[in-house]
């Protein structure tokens, strides 16, 4: 079994030497185990120090990009060298990397496909009570959506398997971390999750600016996954409630209208065709939305035969000798939002 942990980074030069060391050596049941830095068009030294620290793998990113990015970009070179497993950590050493190995145990054994390090929010120090709440009600949402039962749906110190990474499509430009549950949840992915503590906070956050951007966009990623697997509740709910409500005004205009009362209540019908023009036009958009469904149904379908074709064993690239003085690293560059190369051309070799 080939193991590859990616670390995302952006400017990341101080704390980087941190995760690196921690990261565990071997791990019982893996053959290999390799580290990817993610640049995401950092301006210091991160790449520098990931060198003298022996990383050999990296995607380098010419401009920041996001986490989402960085992690799909990730996932694809990962894949691309044959990784069985992906581990993600962050590079404000965040998370235990010691603890890798106990998120690489459900999947050794056949329990799950995804295994999420649970932090135990409510015992983390530097939180406070209203980013706890808050991390608790998230997590909540993503688990009504996903139908999971998840206590920590926002760590980023995850494991996922090779197959589950086939099936996952990242689509948002913020974090992958929520729209992956929904995904996995409702495509039947196994999920587990694993109690650890965070290290002391390094850093304030550079994915938001304060906790109520981060709720705006977590709020607006994880409706939009709601709604890409299941637009009949959504609508269909939005048709009930303004049906309901056109009811309301009409049923009393039509009581008043049989007492001889009607004529000065018509209000009443201008309102109620407003709600059921509301009801009509959110049944158009359940009947559309589900059309939709299935039509991304069958391109999800295409996109896991084209990754099995693209990540099977033939069309992998060559393994990386070993280094010495004298050889540079395997890299990608990407620049902008440029899309990553076909697989006989993703990487080079500069010696």
């Amino acid at each position: 079994m080939r193991v590859f942990v990616q670390i995302p980074c952006l400017n990341e030069e101080s704390t980087l030497p941190a995760v690196l060391e921690s990261i565990p050596e071997s791990i019982p049941g893996v053959d290999e185990l390799e580290v990817l830095v993610i640049d995401d068009g950092s301006t210091d030294r991160t790449v520098e120090v990931a060198r003298e620290h022996g990383v050999r793998h990296f995607v380098q990113h010419t401009r920041n990009m996001g986490l989402a990015r960085s992690f799909r970009d990730g996932v694809d070179y990962a894949l691309q060298h044959g990784a069985d497993v992906v581990i993600n950590t962050d590079g404000d050493n965040q998370y235990p990397q010691e603890r890798i190995g106990d998120l690489v145990v459900p999947i050794l054994e056949g329990r799950a496909d995804i295994v999420i390090g649970d932090r135990q929010t409510k015992t983390i120090e530097h939180f406070s009570p209203f980013k706890k709440f808050m991390q608790a009600v998230g997590s909540q949402v993503v688990n009504k959506a996903a139908g999971t039962e998840l206590p920590d749906a926002a760590s980023g110190f995850r494991a996922y398997t090779r197959e589950s990474l086939i099936r996952l499509n990242i689509i948002t430009q913020f974090s992958y971390c929520m729209e992956t549950i929904i995904q996995a949840g409702n495509k039947r992915l196994r999920i587990e999750s694993v109690p650890i503590t965070t290290n002391p906070k390094t850093r304030e956050s550079r994915l938001f600016a304060n906790i109520f951007q981060h709720m705006a966009k977590s709020g607006q990623a994880i409706m939009r996954s709601y709604i890409m697997f299941k637009p009949h509740t959504v609508f269909l709910s939005l048709a009930t409630v303004f049906f309901v409500a056109a009811m309301i005004p009409f049923l009393r205009f039509f009581y008043l209208f049989l007492r001889g009362e009607g004529g000065g209540h018509i209000q009443s019908l201008i309102f109620g065709t407003a709600m059921l023009v509301g009801a009509l036009l959110s049944f158009a958009l359940l009947v559309i939305s589900d059309l939709l469904a299935t039509n991304r149904t069958l391109i999800e379908e295409s996109l896991e035969r084209i990754k099995r074709l693209q990540y099977s064993p033939e069309r992998l690239l060559p393994p990386i000798p070993e280094a010495d003085e004298s050889d540079a690293p395997l890299a990608r560059s990407i620049e902008g939002d440029q899309v990553p190369p076909p697989v006989e051309t993703s990487s080079e070799h500069w010696r």
